[in-house]
């Protein structure tokens, strides 16, 4: 957890030239607030477009009010692992709630209700959407087990192959109805800290729910379960009653609630998570090209108006069990409900104040599956979509196609603006809460996946997500406030009243850093400038940017690891997000030890 922290002297001189350059009675009160350490009331301003008719005032005003509101480790007053618990029992009775409304309708008796009209057309709605996930889900896939077929492969070849790697694009399409288990980068029940690297889980006992036995049979024939079965004391799984309830930072006002899940039921639950990318991109919905796509049409509809952006509330935690077994296949039911955790284990000091049983609980969830569930973000999209597609369809001269009308990323979404009201009535019917704050339905704004547009003018503000204490972190706020103020990436900055602030920043960082100066497209390892004041050389006809880039930390080598763990990790799919085998070592998460000034190739 971050130590929480006041704001440092050149950060807060920085951001009262801010203030001072906006100069709106907002920015005022921000740098009062600021200047007077009321760090509390500073992350509780907030700036809502529907209070504004013109996007410059309502851009000027976002910019200093929500410049801290991502602050993991601002200094505030707000209780946020107490805000992410209430929001965990919160969404447990709103699926409560909605699980008993929908209950009729698995068991078919509905018909006896005294408003037996109306639900006979919600009947009819639901068996719609079930024909839309129904096409969407295709046949239940069947696994492939990664086996140790080369028992042979020495560990030096192992070492020079470690880069090559066998398995699937995680968002491509999947192959003859096959797929395969995943590792994620991240902990699960029983792999913590920093022992989370791929040969590290595969050297501890595995667990795995009650319910997942039916996978323990396919998990037998897998590397994985041959390194466990070599160990010299035998690595037995272990079952476990459900996953772990925590939190990690949000924002300087919460935290978000999160459930980390048994390592046999995420082994599999990521390769469902793979296999529905692929079919929803078959159908139009890319979830690796989502957020560029919504941003894109959220900039048109701005604009033209003809498309509503909507956000919901606890999206996540607020599909229940219900909604699921009424809207997918049974086979497909059956198979995800065998690998959800049915409970949540939370500790005693997270327990609200009415539970009164000592040490850890374990709460029967009425949700199907929450974050960190390795198929949660892709089962909800195609629920969300399912469900947007037949209400769009109620209007009956309009046809829903997915990534054309209808634009769906985790709860982002995008539907035709005259469908809006249909598509938020069923929603709200299906125990989701529409976020008022963030959807827009009228008007010139439009917010879809962190892109702000009013009337095609950018307006999404710049978020300090933590606070400077190293060169590296301003070299981040000084290309934040750039962007603020410059149309154009690799020009001059525009908005002059940026400038002092930038400047400011500048100050804070040792002059031979400074002159680390580049291109937008090298991201943070450098200060972006306009292009006469770039850093570069020229070698063999390949450009060089001067740079402040990350020092690795130490690898854990491969020889602390038996052969049989080796050989099981090289055959795994190791994806981008995930630890990288190779040159014999393998990195632990959030490994780099430090920075330093180098030169690196333009790409």
């Amino acid at each position: 957890m971050k130590t929480r922290r006041s704001i440092p002297g050149e950060t807060l001189d920085a951001f009262l030239a801010l203030c001072e350059g906006i100069g709106t009675p907002r920015a005022l009160q921000a740098a009062m607030l600021a200047r007077h350490g009321d760090y509390t009331a500073l992350a509780d301003m907030e700036t809502r477009p529907k209070d504004y008719v013109n996007g410059w005032d309502y851009r000027n005003d976002v910019i200093v009010t929500s410049f801290f509101r991502k602050t993991e480790d601002l200094d505030t007053n707000h209780d946020r692992k107490a805000v992410a618990l209430e929001n965990f029992w919160k969404s447990e009775r709103k699926c409560l709630s909605t699980n008993l409304r929908l209950a009729p309708f698995l068991e078919n008796t509905f018909e006896d209700n005294t408003e037996g009209i109306r639900l006979e057309g919600v009947h009819r709605f639901f068996a719609d959407v079930r024909k839309v996930v129904s096409d969407i889900l295709g046949p239940l896939p069947e696994f492939k087990a990664v086996r140790p077929i080369f028992p042979a492969v020495s560990r030096e070849a192992i070492r020079l192959g470690g880069e090559t790697i066998l398995g699937a694009d995680p968002y491509g399409e999947a192959r003859d109805n096959l797929i395969g288990g995943r590792f994620g980068p991240g902990a699960t029940f029983a792999d913590r800290g920093r022992y989370t690297t791929l040969p590290d889980k595969m050297s501890e006992n595995p667990t795995l729910t009650s319910d997942a036995l039916p996978y323990l049979f396919q998990w037998a024939g897998t590397a994985w379960a041959s390194a466990c079965a070599s160990a010299p004391s035998r690595r037995d799984p272990t079952f476990v009653p459900g996953n772990r309830f925590t939190t990690v930072p949000k924002d300087c006002r919460k935290d978000r609630g999160i459930a980390v899940e048994p390592s046999i039921n995420l082994f599999y639950q990521l390769g469902y998570g793979q296999y529905l990318k692929g079919r929803l991109k078959r159908f139009g919905i890319d979830l690796k090209e989502g957020q560029d796509i919504h941003g894109q049409v959220a900039r048109e509809a701005s604009i033209w108006g003809h498309f509503a952006t909507l956000d919901l509330s606890n999206a996540s935690d607020t599909v229940c069990k219900n909604l699921v077994k009424l809207l997918l296949p049974g086979e497909w039911f059956e198979a995800l409900n065998m690998l959800r955790s049915p409970m949540t284990q939370i500790v005693k000091s997270d327990k609200p104040s009415w539970a009164r049983c000592e040490g850890p609980a374990n709460v029967r969830l009425e949700k199907f599956s929450s974050m960190g569930n390795g198929f949660t973000f892709e089962l909800e999209t195609l629920i969300f979509l399912s469900i947007c597609m037949v209400a769009v369809r109620q209007n009956h001269y309009m046809d829903a196609v997915p990534g054309v009308n209808v634009f769906v990323y985790g709860d982002d979404i995008i539907v035709p603006t005259g469908s809006a009201k249909d598509v938020i009535s069923a929603l709200r019917y299906c125990g989701f809460d529409l976020n008022e704050e963030k959807s827009f339905v009228d008007g010139p704004f439009r917010e879809s996946c962190g892109s702000d547009f009013w009337k095609g003018l950018d307006v999404r503000p710049f978020f300090l997500k933590e606070l400077p204490y190293e060169p590296q972190h301003y070299i981040a706020l000084a290309n934040g406030l750039r962007h603020l103020g410059c149309n154009d990436s690799d020009g001059d900055i525009d908005d002059r009243r940026m400038l002092r602030a930038w400047f400011r920043v500048l100050d804070a960082i040792p002059s031979y850093i400074r002159r680390c100066r580049g291109p937008r497209y090298l991201g943070d390892l450098l200060i972006h400038d306009s292009k006469e004041k770039w850093e570069w050389k020229r070698k063999w006809q390949i450009k060089y940017f001067r740079v402040y880039r990350p020092v690795e930390g130490r690898k854990v080598h491969m020889q602390n690891f038996r052969d049989e763990v080796v050989l099981a990790s090289a055959l795994y799919v190791i994806g981008p997000e995930n630890p990288i085998l190779s040159q014999g070592g393998v990195l632990p998460r959030d490994s780099v030890s430090g920075h330093k000034v180098g030169w690196s190739r333009a790409p």
